[in-house]
């Protein structure tokens, strides 16, 4: 087969490195862009906090990172020494030259209000730190000590212990050079469920409500019918069989009622309550904020979005420096050339910091005017059907965008927190032929479920018959889908007695 040479055309997509870096911040919530600042600020000595003095030309309308914000040749330059003849700094020595610098107008004998300022943070010990706080009580020898921080530290957030006894005694051979028996180890494990709070390193659901009615009868409770269900009709219990509880262990419907009401107060999960769960889920930052001024709905951006970012003014110095000498050799070209490249990149960085703004902005000012009527009356039955394309064609930017900024961001309104994805649902026609959001058809579905008579829950056939009675044409199945979704069992576990 011979070698032969041909020439072709292709048409292909390139994203530049600030496109890349525009889709990275979008995706970012706010409160993750503080530290994704930091990572920045130590990355780029030229980039710094302070008033923003970056006058470049800036396009306020919201950009679509897919669409090209750049010449080609903007970013193709590797650094060459063909750069090195043709440096030109006038654009980078003149910038903010007519503007007094903010340290020179500053009065060192008045600091700032702010440099006194302290941040209050919340202090407070893990789960795990609270099990070894309490482990350091027990009289241990130097060897079930250590199988005891083995055995705490294979306790999981919701303080159960879900490895297997063969497996920690692995661990302890392999890792540590102890043989240990697995009646040690068991032994151990007996003493460790004692600790607070009631339920600990429990292997299951069973074992953790078996625990917590015992420590309850050792405190003088009368529990005993409760842990008789416990041990004898767990799975019953669990499925709602009442009439199979009372029928094997004889009780009456007070009885019966007296369990049911012992057991539900205690705790399924009891490590998830102790030291500290995490600081993403316990703490929700607002992205956006929208007040009801009057009937008109107002809309602002989280100040964390706007941070103020400036070029430093020392590499801008350096840079004049270069420029006013007049010997100039190579080493110098390459520390000028690192120096001008690093000022590119922080412009840049602040330009996508704006970009991400004004986007953000754009796509939610769309979603408050689509969602009007919610965001005035708080009610979720007025909900529209939307879809990603609808706000896409509304800010003109792609459906990914969009997507970017729905996924991990809230805005904060007079009736709640919400996250955007919140507001994103598909429709479903009436018998009238009109659309409505099946955020509206869960909604009913919800009230219907929770005004209904716990002793007869209503099942899913007369759930679809009494929507289809309201004018929405449903099939029991997307029913059934709807009740999962809003995590409500069937009806035969919301029976109550």
């Amino acid at each position: 087969m011979s070698l032969s040479q041909t020439l072709q055309q292709k048409l292909l997509q390139k994203l530049s490195p600030q496109q890349i870096q525009l889709m990275k911040l979008l995706q970012i919530p706010t409160a993750n862009l503080e530290e994704r600042l930091k990572e920045e600020l130590e990355e780029n000595p030229a980039l710094e906090m302070g008033e923003d003095e970056h006058d470049e030309n800036f396009n306020d309308e919201p950009v679509d990172e897919f669409s090209n914000t750049a010449e080609e040749d903007e970013y193709d330059r590797d650094g060459s020494e063909d750069e090195y003849e043709n440096i030109d700094l006038s654009d980078y020595v003149m910038d903010g030259d007519d503007d007094v610098a903010d340290y020179r107008l500053r009065d060192d004998n008045y600091p700032e209000s702010d440099d006194k300022k302290t941040i209050p943070f919340k202090i407070e010990a893990s789960f795990h730190e609270h099990l070894l706080d309490q482990l350091g009580m027990l009289s241990l020898n130097e060897k079930d000590y250590k199988i005891a921080e083995q055995i705490v530290g294979s306790i999981d957030d919701d303080g159960y212990l879900r490895r297997e006894i063969s497996s920690i005694s692995d661990d302890l051979a392999f890792r540590q050079n102890i043989m240990v028996e697995d009646e040690d180890i068991e032994r151990i494990i007996k003493q460790i469920q004692q600790f607070d709070p009631p339920g600990i390193c429990a292997r299951d659901l069973q074992e953790c409500l078996l625990l917590q009615l015992r420590r309850q009868q050792n405190e003088g409770k009368d529990v005993t019918m409760a842990i008789d269900v416990m041990e004898k009709y767990f799975e019953e219990f669990t499925k709602k069989h009442y009439d199979k509880i009372q029928r094997g262990l004889n009780l009456s419907d007070e009885d019966l009622k007296a369990v049911i009401s012992d057991i539900i107060r205690l705790n399924p999960k009891p490590g998830g309550n102790v030291g500290e769960i995490n600081k993403a889920e316990s703490y929700i930052v607002p992205d956006f904020f929208i007040f009801n001024n009057a009937g008109k709905l107002e809309l602002t951006l989280n100040s964390r979005n706007a941070p103020d970012l400036r070029i430093s003014e020392g590499y801008r110095e350096m840079l004049k420096d270069y420029d006013r000498g007049s010997k100039k050799d190579k080493r110098q070209k390459e520390a000028v050339l690192f120096i001008k490249q690093k000022i590119d990149s922080a412009k840049w960085f602040i330009d996508m910091i704006k970009q991400r703004q004004h986007t953000l902005l754009s796509t939610m000012d769309a979603i408050m005017n689509y969602q009007k009527e919610f965001f005035l009356t708080g009610d979720e039955t007025s909900l529209r059907p939307m879809i990603l394309k609808d706000i896409a064609e509304i800010t003109g930017l792609d459906i990914s965008t969009v997507s970017r900024v729905a996924n991990s961001k809230f805005v904060q309104t007079e009736f709640g927190t919400y996250r955007l994805k919140f507001f994103f649902s598909e429709s479903l026609s009436t018998e009238s032929g009109e659309e409505v959001s099946t955020r509206e058809v869960k909604k009913i579905l919800s009230d219907l479920i929770e005004g209904e008579d716990k002793r007869k829950p209503l099942s899913d056939e007369r759930l679809t018959e009494l929507l289809q009675e309201k004018g929405y044409n449903i099939a029991r199945r997307t029913v059934a889908k709807y009740r999962e979704q809003l995590n409500i069992p069937v009806a035969r576990l919301r029976k109550e007695l």
